[in-house]
């Protein structure tokens, strides 16, 4: 955590009374079309600011000082729309020259962490590598975010999930078990303790496929806590023993957030029945993380180049969808997941001149800016892509 800013915003966070996260959409900077100007906020964010969520029929404000990035402040204002048609909350009046409304902070993360009644701390954060350190910092899943960042670890699933997360991790003869044992484990508790069927499944994946990470989140957090709780109680003998406890923890976060995502669409392909492999060599030892239907297929020069499907997975994009662009060359376009919500109309655009087409959860499709929803995929509609290239 050598980034200054991402130490200041994880302190602020830890500091606050009660903090909130979001990716910066098309919505809040104008891209979508509206003139609405500032932060659209989720409607459970109300606590943030207000004692009393906003009721319809009525409007209500709040007038608070905001320092951003430890650097400049503003007097903004949140308010509640609630007459006509209107039902959402927004943070608004930031003063000219502010810097992160624009096109460019599309899939940047806001935090804003409540100091006192009348101030505020804010910070935004540009980097997937900024990203991914904040939420294994504060061990919070990229399906938390947008929403009231949880203080400490809270069980809020089903008693029967939580009575099968114990019952897998009593069972383990390791410290922590391998990331597929953990998603193939969450999953196989969700499933029954929520009874979702594999027709279920596919009528649904891009609902599903969320669910199943949020799920192996809530199991990873139970059993972090399990593991930890009474090595937290003993004093550390030297500041060194406590780095390198952190960082343990921190990188083992870092790494199974990074594998959870790819489990999780490998079992869906199989759902759906689709052909394909996971980490086929292609060309300089370049190792894609789907390639459809095989990689004997993509060896064979007599085979259609256009039936061949290469998929990447990567929970943040921001900087790193560029390093899919030479692991299958013979595939001229190539396919993205993520779970990022939101990217500039910028960084799209050359997505899109370097073919690189996007694939998100289909609840995620609104944080884009509007003109390019319709060439971005949901899961349901690239599985089905997949499945007509191979019947």
């Amino acid at each position: 955590m050598e980034n200054s800013i991402l130490t200041e915003v994880v302190q602020s966070v830890q500091n606050s009374e009660i903090a909130f996260s979001k990716f910066i959409t098309a919505n809040d900077t104008g891209a979508t079309g509206g003139h609405q100007a500032g932060f659209h906020m989720h409607k459970k964010s109300w606590p943030l600011f207000f004692d009393s969520e906003g009721q319809k029929g009525e409007n209500k404000d709040k007038f608070v000082t905001i320092k951003w990035q430890n650097s400049f402040e503003t007097q903004s204002r949140f308010i509640y729309y609630g007459t006509g048609t209107r039902n959402e909350y927004r943070l608004t009046r930031f003063g000219k020259g502010f810097p992160f409304l624009q096109d460019e902070n599309i899939g940047d993360l806001l935090v804003i962490a409540k100091q006192s009644e009348e101030f505020y701390e804010a910070f935004v954060l540009h980097s997937d590598d900024d990203i991914d350190g904040f939420l294994a910092a504060l061990n919070i899943s990229t399906t938390e975010i947008n929403g009231i960042i949880p203080k400490q670890v809270e069980q809020t699933a089903e008693n029967k999930l939580i009575e099968c997360f114990n019952a897998f991790i009593s069972t383990l003869t390791v410290s922590f078990p391998t990331t597929i044992e953990l998603a193939t484990n969450a999953r196989n508790c969700y499933n029954n303790s929520y009874h979702i069927t594999s027709q279920l499944i596919q009528t649904n994946p891009d609902k599903e496929i969320l669910q199943w990470i949020n799920a192996e989140f809530q199991l990873f957090k139970t059993l972090e806590n399990n593991r930890y709780s009474e090595r937290i109680k003993s004093p550390f003998t030297s500041v060194e023993e406590l780095v390198e406890v952190a960082n343990t923890i921190l990188n083992r976060r870092k790494s199974r957030a990074g594998k959870s995502l790819e489990h999780h669409l490998a079992e869906v392909f199989n759902i759906f029945d689709l052909h394909y492999e996971t980490q086929a060599v292609t060309e300089f030892n370049k190792k894609p993380d789907f390639l459809f239907p095989s990689v004997e297929a993509y060896r064979n020069p007599d085979y259609n180049e256009n039936k061949l499907i290469v998929l990447a997975a990567k929970t943040t994009c921001k900087d790193r969808w560029r390093q899919v662009l030479n692991e299958a060359d013979r595939i001229k376009t190539k396919h993205l997941f993520t779970l990022q919500q939101g990217i500039s109309k910028n960084q799209l655009e050359e997505m899109y001149k370097y073919d690189v087409n996007l694939v998100v959860p289909k609840p995620y499709l609104d944080s884009f800016p509007r003109e390019f929803r319709d060439k971005i995929l949901t899961l349901d509609s690239f599985v089905k892509k997949v499945r007509n290239y191979q019947t």
